[in-house]
């Protein structure tokens, strides 16, 4: 069970992007930085994450890509407007891990653990064992039990689960509503 009291800057925070941070486009991809617009509260949530978490990692599938829908520049372009705003806030993000594939069974592509073992690969002080995933889909929930982790559900786009659920510890409507019940030690 996840005890949010033990949450410290040992610890490392895992973000799904579309539907977490930011409004998902249903049945389609963000293209570039005019479409990207985060949820309310994201902002806020990311300046109390930095406050409580060593590292912050983005993980995101983006087959997008793959498909010849939009380039890798045009995704850096949103990650760059992304963390600017963040950063701007008093948030930051520490790492972005992107996976363009369009075979769901691609190491790197959620709900395989490839992005997670890359990031403690570049920060060899993550301990998944002291990591929360959070996400707005099953596949992230997997991803965090594929790499030993918490998982930590929004339903910002899903909310028809039934819960408790085998793969999730917490469930929060919002990834503000997490953050302050993180900040406040609830749980």
């Amino acid at each position: 069970m996840l005890d949010l009291k033990q949450v410290d800057n040992c610890w490392t925070l895992f973000l799904d992007r579309d539907g977490v941070l930011n409004e998902d486009k249903v049945g389609s991809y963000i293209f570039h930085p005019g479409e990207f617009h985060f949820y309310a509260g994201t902002l806020e949530a990311m300046k109390i994450f930095a406050s409580r978490f060593g590292r912050i990692v983005i993980v995101t599938n983006q087959r997008g890509i793959s498909k010849g829908l939009m380039t890798e520049t045009e995704l850096h372009a949103i990650h760059r407007q992304m963390q600017q705003e963040i950063e701007a806030a008093g948030g930051r993000i520490d790492a972005i891990y992107y996976a363009t594939s369009l075979d769901n069974a691609h190491p790197d592509r959620k709900p395989q653990p490839g992005m997670a073992v890359k990031a403690a690969s570049d920060f060899p002080e993550i301990d998944f064992s002291k990591s929360i995933m959070v996400g707005n889909n099953l596949s992230d929930m997997e991803f965090a039990r594929n790499a030993a982790m918490y998982a930590v559900f929004v339903q910002t786009t899903v909310t028809d689960l039934t819960f408790p659920h085998p793969h999730i510890d917490l469930a929060f409507n919002t990834l503000l509503n997490f953050a302050h019940t993180l900040a406040a030690g609830k749980i």
